[in-house]
């Protein structure tokens, strides 16, 4: 199955490298490039929150995506902050991160809002939630306001005015371009118009 998926992606970036795909319509071109972590990968990163439906459908189409990407690819999720509403969960992924239960509790904490209807904007109903995960109230409270965290939030913040995000999700290929599913047409399209972006990276 492994093979199979590998197989599928590297003829997806094929196709998508033949498609000609339109500065302007499919994708954005920053003004002013932003530097990425590491300079030897290409770096994509989705803005997403976890109050947003759009998001929320979309995360097993990026699943998917990020699955087949190659090691060269540098994927990173990242808790955007557009309202006031939406910090209590970018403080969330970032408590989850620092103890070691994102991957678990990721996809969880989209259908606890989701699916089950739940907020997540109280601190108590999100500490109940990451002690599901075996992170105690001590440790909540360590990272929720950490220094760490409010580092991350304001990173986030510049990266997001650098980007010139004004909704989610997002996406930003290597601190150069800029692409959503409008743009691309479609979620679909959305991931032909990235890998067509590494692969315009790679040269």
């Amino acid at each position: 199955m492994r093979w199979l998926m590998a197989a599928l992606a590297a003829f997806s970036i094929q196709l998508a490298s033949a498609q000609t795909f339109v500065k302007g319509q499919h994708y954005f071109e920053l003004d002013n490039p932003v530097r990425t972590n590491d300079a030897s990968k290409i770096e994509v990163v989705e803005l997403f929150w976890y109050g947003c439906p759009h998001c929320f459908r979309l995360e097993p189409s990026v699943d998917a995506w990020k699955a087949s990407i190659a090691d060269d690819v540098d994927f990173q999720q990242i808790p955007a902050v557009l309202g006031r509403s939406w910090e209590p969960h970018a403080r969330a992924f970032w408590v989850a991160a620092a103890t070691g239960v994102l991957e678990q509790s990721h996809q969880a904490f989209f259908n606890a809002i989701h699916l089950d209807r739940q907020r997540m904007v109280r601190e108590d109903d999100l500490k109940a939630f990451f002690a599901n995960y075996g992170v105690t109230e001590a440790q909540f409270d360590q990272h929720y306001r950490g220094f760490a965290t409010e580092s991350r939030l304001k990173q986030t913040e510049s990266r997001i005015n650098a980007y010139g995000i004004t909704g989610v999700p997002a996406f930003i290929v290597n601190g150069k371009y800029r692409v959503n599913a409008t743009s691309a047409g479609g979620e679909q399209a959305l991931f032909e118009v990235i890998n067509y972006l590494i692969e315009k990276e790679r040269g």
